[in-house]
């Protein structure tokens, strides 16, 4: 038979749409770099008609191991080892394919496909902050922060073209370069790191959820791991606005999910193969039970599969972990995501749900590029046997985590329901100390990701009935014990409402965020006087925190709480803080006699809210429900 040759070079997504000709559409990682503790990489390729092609690379330092086949013909995975002498710079994937033609009537001749595909090799230039007990963290939702381009609210040839401030289950068009313009603000607040709601591409259509159309614009079904989606500005606008953060010395930890991905997911439009994600005979949820994962002595494993393995939701079709290339393609992207935009930490979205030795080596691989890297879990367990499960962890159990921090969500519980309680046996502060009397079940409850309320929890002002005392003592505490606090955006300004009838309520947009708002909140001439008092409380304890080296490194110790009040200290060598909660109706005398073991030796103190000296620690006036920090003086 007569041969023809059609050499082919594809840059980028390019695509030749000939019938049954090879084409390569997609590479991921887009690109990576030299000088990997790992020198392993594994390139998922994606186009038409690729199973069978002879595949070459030829570049110093980078040799191509094997070539991996799956069920679907239009992908090939390569896996590649990386010298640590290999030079940066552009390798080519050669492809060789022979593959019958027919023209018209005549008798089908052999055509070799000859394809070119670039691939950059980067010199490694971030260097990631480490995220710890030091900071304070503030988590954005970006579509509901601020709004800095109008012209990326939307997109005609996007799935969801929707932005509608007026609906709040439609996207509203806050963007990152919102985020960047109010980097000020956050440095003015106290904050030291940023945590966003994920950035990652949703082109997600609108879906019907309690009987109403809603948006994908909170962030968590991803639909190309790659791209940041263009209506927050795209990957151009993340880069700036990390650079731009880092400038002002504030760190940027970013939302993850390995678990699932949005139902327009481009992989799943033609997936490498069946058993890419978890599969069932009929539909399966996840139970959303933490139980029988934890539940090493008398759990079964059906109960276990469903949890693990059932969907999340329904348009969010649950990864298969087990699937070596999902969890390379996974682990992969998180790396890629560390060195292209630099950021600092990262925070797991429905942590328990991902198969869990998946999420070890996960974790381990990070760990090996970036040995200090803050990662920390969203489990919201209710029980601390089951937090401390899922973390490092002192307990002798035949799975064992090497996540270093839980999203803290037994003492987040125990914060509201000791606001809310009367002070009685087990009730109010009793609440949370007995919960801190636990901590030896984890390694370093320092990482222990604090909080009051979330994206996905009722608004903290509501949840103690916008008691501004109530709201001072919460926050006071959260700045002050052990852990590594983080505010949702808006708490500071009083920001209100329950998940009623649904979580866009305690979503809504941040006053002055966008050009149109009458008000700004981020002014202290646009805050009412109870929120600029809220902003001013949270600004002084945080600015405070940020210099204290007990409060943010010194060890912790609590005393049983009584007669309405909770005392405990936190100390290291240069520095001793003693805070007093009290939750009582009327102003009370405190004796420190019982304190004598750490209060011994200082003579005076001052409080820090207010400035005020408290020139004998023998009794401490208290007022009703109060919270006082006061740095102990000799």
């Amino acid at each position: 038979m007569k041969k023809t040759i059609l050499s082919l070079v594809l840059l980028g997504s390019t695509f030749l749409g000939i019938a049954q000709t090879p084409s390569i559409q997609r590479v991921n990682p887009t690109n990576w770099w030299v000088g990997m503790k790992n020198p392993s990489l594994q390139l998922l390729v994606y186009g038409k008609n690729l199973k069978g092609a002879d595949v070459k690379i030829n570049y110093p330092g980078v040799t191509l191991q094997k070539v991996n086949t799956v069920e679907n013909p239009n992908y090939l995975f390569l896996d590649l080892t990386i010298a640590p002498e290999t030079k940066a710079g552009t390798l080519n994937v050669e492809m060789t394919k022979t593959i019958q033609v027919q023209k018209g009537k005549k008798k089908a001749i052999d055509q070799v496909v000859k394809i070119t595909q670039p691939f950059e090799l980067r010199v490694r230039d971030k260097k990631p902050q480490t995220v710890n007990s030091k900071d304070f963290i503030y988590l954005i939702l970006p579509d509901r922060f601020a709004n800095g381009d109008p012209s990326n609210d939307k997109f005609d040839d996007m799935a969801d073209k929707v932005s509608d401030r007026k609906n709040p289950f439609a996207r509203h068009g806050g963007d990152l370069k919102g985020v960047t313009q109010h980097l000020d603000y956050f440095k003015e607040l106290g904050a030291t790191a940023l945590w966003l709601n994920p950035v990652i591409e949703n082109d997600q259509p609108q879906t019907d959820e309690g009987g109403a159309m809603r948006s994908a614009y909170h962030g968590y079904g991803f639909t190309d791991q790659y791209n940041v989606d263009r209506r927050l500005g795209g990957n151009a606008a993340y880069l700036e606005m990390v650079t731009e953060a880092h400038k002002k010395g504030l760190k940027v930890i970013q939302d993850a999910v390995y678990n699932h991905v949005g139902i327009n997911h481009w992989i799943l439009k033609d997936m490498p193969s069946k058993d890419w994600l978890n599969q069932w005979d009929t539909y399966t949820n996840t139970s959303y039970r933490d139980e029988p994962v934890v539940d090493v002595l008398h759990g079964n494993k059906s109960d276990f599969k469903v949890q693990q393995s059932g969907w999340f939701v329904p348009f969010l079709p649950d990864l298969n972990q087990n699937n070596a290339f999902v969890a390379n393609y996974l682990i992969q992207h998180a790396l890629w995501t560390v060195e292209y935009f630099g950021i600092d930490g990262w925070r797991v979205d429905t942590y328990q749900y991902n198969d869990l030795p998946f999420m070890n080596r996960c974790n381990a691989a990070l760990f090996e590029e970036y040995p200090d890297m803050f990662i920390t879990g969203e489990n919201a367990v209710q029980n601390i046997y089951s937090q401390a499960y899922h973390v490092r962890n002192n307990i002798n159990l035949p799975f064992k985590s090497n996540l270093p921090s839980p999203n803290d969500f037994v003492l987040q519980t125990a914060i509201n329901d000791a606001l809310n309680q009367n002070f009685d046996w087990g009730k109010g502060f009793n609440r949370i100390y007995q919960v801190l009397s636990m901590d030896a079940l984890y390694q370093n409850p320092d990482l222990n990701m604090t909080f009051v309320d979330n994206h996905d929890q009722d608004r903290y002002f509501s949840v103690i009935g916008e008691d501004l005392n109530k709201y001072k003592l919460g926050l006071g505490f959260l700045l002050t014990t052990r852990g590594t606090p983080h505010l949702y955006y808006g708490t500071e300004v009083l920001m209100k409402n329950f998940k009623n009838p649904s979580d866009a309520e305690v979503r809504q947009d941040f006053p002055g965020g966008w050009a149109e708002d009458a008000v700004s909140k981020f002014t202290a001439n646009g805050r009412n006087e109870r929120e600029n008092e809220a902003f001013n409380f949270v600004k002084t304890l945080a600015n405070f925190r940020k210099n204290s080296s007990a409060l943010t490194t010194g060890k912790l110790m609590q005393f049983l709480p009584q007669d309405g009040m909770y005392v405990y200290f936190r100390y290291d060598a240069q520095q001793t803080v003693m805070i007093v909660m009290s939750q009582n109706k009327d102003d009370k005398e405190l004796s420190t006699d019982r304190f004598a073991e750490i209060m011994g030796g200082f003579t005076f103190g001052k409080e820090v809210v207010s400035g005020n000296t408290i020139s004998s620690l023998q009794k401490i006036k208290v007022p009703a429900m109060s919270i006082q920090v006061i740095e102990l003086k000799k």
